[in-house]
């Protein structure tokens, strides 16, 4: 049981940069122990590339940080708790972070409820997350669930998020740490050459997140794209377990087609970056390596897309992220609910190539000072 909840503030650090929010990010990890392996749950089975990129950091976190092996992957479409159980013994299991712990993404959180229900008897980590529940019943209902394991740590990525964590999983230990791709930050595959065209993207998500005030039509910017990740604008195609050939035969359609033929250019560029960036992977430690390298593939795709542009309005905390990492001039924007302004105001606020925006009257001086 945990008396005691775990909370960095990390007002020392002027929080300028990836790299210094990298810093944060395992100044408040230090605490999570020390293990030989891990069982890693909820891979992204989708093309939310913002997913993959938390993915990765995690990866990277437990293998070149911690040290640990990562004994058993799986997403939850594809979890066997007899094969988890098989090959990890009593080891912890860490659990994905992003922003669906809560209603919006219920599928997710109910997945992490079942495996903390099922898993008493070993460690159990939540990667940061942001909290946010509209209905009430949830957060109560989810609240027993966690508190009633006996060795549960939730880690939260905003203030908002950490006083939910302290209020009603008081059972557990609640640590406030930033999102887990930040764990990317100087790594040399994200110096990428940059020689952007004139025109600004806007990197605009459509679903149930979207903050209706910044629709794009409403936004009178010349030279602006208006796009989501070039994941969903091409709808890759990741293929699903009803037949052994039907993941093959997607993979051929998404890499062969859809990302080769159709953009040859992408096709070497990705071939070139992917021979660096497995150079920083021990595929050696990890369970099912072909997960982690088609989250390399995704990141890079995000990377080849955000680097044509001389700057970007993004309405994804992921976004934000890539753009940070990239040191790429950006405006960020509000969603539906706390979760980009929530991050923003406990570790960007001091990035100097950003701004955040919560009126839609303030993009046209912003891009003026962003690009002065």
């Amino acid at each position: 049981m945990f008396l005691q909840t775990d909370i960095s503030s990390n007002q020392s650090i002027k929080h300028s940069n990836g790299s210094t929010i990298k810093k944060i990010l395992h100044e408040s990890l230090k605490n999570l122990g020390n293990f030989e392996q891990c069982a890693l749950l909820q891979y992204p089975r989708d093309i939310n590339i913002g997913d993959h990129l938390i993915w990765l950091g995690t990866v990277f976190y437990l293998t070149n940080v911690l040290k640990t092996k990562i004994a058993y992957a799986s997403s939850a479409e594809y979890f066997s708790q007899a094969k988890m159980d098989e090959k990890i013994g009593d080891s912890p299991i860490i659990l994905h972070g992003g922003g669906n712990l809560g209603d919006i993404w219920y599928g997710h959180q109910k997945f992490r409820e079942n495996v903390i229900a099922q898993n008493h008897h070993r460690q159990i980590i939540v990667m940061p997350q942001t909290i946010y529940f509209q209905n009430q019943s949830y957060l109560e209902k989810s609240a027993k669930v966690f508190n009633s394991h006996p060795n549960l740590t939730v880690c939260v990525r905003d203030h908002y998020s950490y006083d939910i964590a302290i209020k009603h999983f008081d059972n557990c230990r609640v640590i406030l740490a930033p999102d887990l791709a930040f764990q990317m930050a100087g790594m040399p595959f994200l110096s990428v050459p940059r020689n952007p065209e004139n025109s600004i993207l806007y990197h605009n998500r459509t679903d149930k997140e979207l903050n209706q005030s910044f629709l794009p039509e409403s936004m009178a910017i010349s030279n602006l794209v208006v796009a989501d990740w070039v994941s969903y604008n091409q709808k890759w195609i990741l293929g699903n377990a009803n037949s052994r050939f039907r993941p093959i035969l997607a993979q051929l359609y998404r890499e062969v087609w859809q990302r080769g033929l159709r953009i040859p250019q992408e096709l070497i560029d990705r071939r070139v970056w992917l021979k660096t960036a497995t150079e920083n992977m021990d595929f050696s430690s990890v369970d099912n390596p072909s997960l982690h390298r088609l989250s390399l593939s995704f990141l890079h795709s995000g990377i080849y897309q955000f680097q044509k542009y001389r700057l970007i309005i993004t309405n994804r905390l992921h976004g934000h992220i890539l753009c940070v990492l990239l040191n790429i001039p950006h405006i960020f924007l509000q969603n539906s609910y706390h979760k980009n302004q929530g991050f923003y105001e406990t570790w960007s606020y001091d990035i100097p190539f950003c701004r955040f925006v919560s009126d839609i009257t303030q993009i046209e001086a912003s891009i003026q000072e962003l690009l002065a």
